[in-house]
């Protein structure tokens, strides 16, 4: 019996195929059953036009056998079976598929579901294997042949004996080693999960029979007696795959219950999703999706180990558990799945090439998650109120993030709580209920909604009336900074020097004091020894003494947030300290100064400099030194 020898690219692809190319050997199963389907395919579109098939849709099948003892898993089939022929050049020349030519040569559209396209999968075998044997009769031949191969070294092919159209592929399990344990695709148990994972939707059944345990029916006496039970073997047939694609059927078939179960049961969640989408497409891109948004933030969603991504069917075959290309970073809290015969896959369906039809599902689906999450937020006000305290914070990130490349996409889905009432509002909300004297979005930082209430630069602003946006996330400001604008409006810090609020008079009257009191701002700022930038009359002060604002693109509340991070980098905003020209604190600030007493001036600028900063909450660098200074002055 003759050794025919692969071509010497083939025989480097095989080694590539058997040590690099697949990422995860359980890949092996599915390959061969996809092959089985369509194998069975091929000769039910046949049967169509061909009465002598003799089959029918039902009396299609593929077979899993599993015998431990000789460490052999058999995969069978009732499909067209290949000749002598094909086995050469299907199975001797790797990258040569047979199902990639009867698609050509039938002119067969997108709803046949030729799955195996590539003429590679097959070979995936040989990561399991030491040995793989094939058994096929093909359709309208009397003869059977056997292929036979050990990889690398060369295959056989030889006149065989088999009764039915059909193929038989039979592996030879390899010995488990200290790294690999084989033995485990020879568990029923496995073999299951495997399917149900992989090929759950292959529309032909897939059969096992599975060895199920059950009690031996006991005396009466035996059971007065307490006696254990003893138990017996019993086969059972069982179907693996559930063959149809939930996202296949009708949506007038399924009910919200179906969505929801099929939900928890494939994602591992025990909350019910907030929202669904159930997707059929045809055009630029031809697909099928379920999408999901989630009611809870996995506990790893905000961290470095979250992977993110759709799963991804082909003709409902898993090709991919994550395919993160599917969704961008802001979308990464979506979970679901993506069926689309349209996609050019590499030679181990693994990894996919970024083609042009990519690109376009991706697209296609950004849009949709976008669209319904602002129906969630139009119709549904409260249950996106959920999805923002679990999910709001990576919106935000998609805003900031890529230089503002997709803020407009994203803006109006954003919330922040609202000096009135203290409730969530959209820009958009917030926009409608300006007042038509009101110049800007006006907004303030802290660390939480009543620390913000207390600021003294929000004085000038809530009293002319007008909403303010408080921001209680590190994120949020560098957020609003991004935006910009809303609807042409301009965003504005409470701590602006310029809130488009002043009263012309006031500011006029406000810049002859600083004018009258130069050398004693000038003196205070000198006592604090560069710690601020210059002392200033405040304008928006009315019942507080101090507070601290900054110059420049640098706002306290990020140097907060820079300073936080672990890169040892110190950033410090120019800090300008505003005092109250109408508080009685200045009155005395200019007694002392008419005084000549420099050193209780400077003592002066210390303590309403850290008072100051414990205003905007920020620490003061010497509480001794604080506490002692407000003894002494008192």
């Amino acid at each position: 019996m003759e050794t025919k020898q692969f071509k010497a690219e083939s025989k480097r692809l095989l080694e590539m195929m058997i040590h690099s190319i697949y990422t995860h050997k359980e890949i092996f199963l599915r390959e061969l059953i996809s092959n089985a389907s369509d194998a069975i395919d091929k000769l039910y579109f046949k049967s169509l036009t061909d009465d002598k098939v003799g089959l029918n849709k039902d009396d299609f099948a593929i077979w899993i056998t599993v015998d431990k003892d000789s460490r052999i898993l058999k995969i069978s089939d009732n499909g067209i079976g290949m000749t002598e022929e094909e086995l050469e050049n299907n199975l001797g020349t790797i990258a040569n598929s047979g199902s990639l030519k009867f698609k050509s040569e039938n002119k067969l559209d997108d709803d046949n579901q030729i799955i195996g396209q590539f003429g590679v999968g097959f070979y995936s075998a040989f990561m399991v294997a030491k040995k793989v044997t094939v058994i096929s009769k093909a359709y309208g031949s009397e003869k059977a042949y056997q292929w036979e191969s050990k990889g690398v070294d060369g295959y056989t092919i030889t006149e065989t004996d088999k009764k039915n159209v059909g193929t038989e592929i039979i592996l030879e399990i390899l010995e488990d080693t200290e790294d690999e344990s084989y033995s485990e695709f020879l568990e029923q148990y496995r073999i299951k999960s495997l399917i149900k994972k992989y090929s759950d939707y292959i529309r032909f059944p897939v059969k096992m029979e599975v060895t199920h345990s059950r009690p031996v029916e006991m005396s009466e006496e035996d059971k007065e007696a307490g006696k254990t039970p003893e138990y017996e073997e019993y086969i059972e047939v069982e179907t693996l795959n559930s063959m149809t694609p939930l996202w296949k059927k009708n949506k007038t078939e399924l009910k919200e219950e179906d969505y929801k179960h099929f939900y928890t049961e494939k994602f591992n969640d025990y909350s019910e999703p907030l929202r669904y989408a159930h997707v059929k497409n045809e055009g630029t891109a031809n697909y099928n999706a379920l999408l999901y948004i989630p009611a809870k933030a996995p506990f790893d969603f905000y961290s470095k180990e979250y992977e993110k991504g759709l799963q991804l069917y082909s003709n409902g075959v898993l090709i991919m558990d994550k395919c993160a290309d599917l969704l961008p970073d802001y979308f990464s809290f979506v979970k679901g799945l993506v069926d689309s015969e349209d996609l050019s896959l590499n030679i181990s369906r693994e990894m996919l090439q970024h083609d042009r039809q990519l690109k376009a599902i991706s697209k296609s689906i950004e849009k949709t998650i976008n669209s319904e999450l602002k129906k969630m937020l139009r119709n549904d006000r409260e249950k996106y109120e959920e999805f923002w305290k679990a999910f709001g914070l990576q919106l935000k990130y998609g805003v900031y993030s890529d230089y503002g490349m997709n803020k407009e996409k994203l803006q109006d889905l954003l919330l922040f709580t609202s000096s009135k009432e203290k409730k969530l509002v959209t820009l958009e909300e917030y926009v409608t209920g300006m007042r038509e004297e009101q110049k800007y979005i006006y907004y303030a930082t802290g660390e939480s909604v009543d620390r913000i209430e207390q600021l003294p630069q929000t004085e000038l602003v809530k009293d002319n009336g007008f909403e303010i946006l408080y921001l209680t996330e590190n994120i949020d400001e560098f957020v609003v900074k991004t935006l910009m604008k809303y609807k042409e409006k301009e965003f504005k810090s409470v701590s602006a020097e310029d809130l488009g609020l002043e009263n012309t008079e006031k500011q006029e009257e406000i810049k002859a004091k600083e004018e009258e009191n130069a050398d004693l701002l000038k003196e205070l700022a000198e006592s604090l020894d560069g710690k601020v930038a210059k002392v200033i009359l405040s304008h928006r002060l009315k019942s507080h003494p101090v507070c601290l604002t900054s110059e420049g693109e640098i706002s306290l509340e990020m140097e907060k947030v820079f300073n936080s991070m672990p890169t040892g980098q110190k950033i410090t905003a120019q800090r300008v300290l505003e005092i109250n020209p109408e508080h009685e604190i200045f009155t005395k600030l200019q007694s002392i100064s008419t005084s000549g007493d420099r050193d209780k001036l400077g003592k002066y600028a210390k303590l309403l400099y850290s008072q100051a900063l414990l205003i905007e909450g920020m620490a003061i660098e010497n509480p001794v030194e604080f506490s002692n200074l407000i003894c002494e002055l008192m």
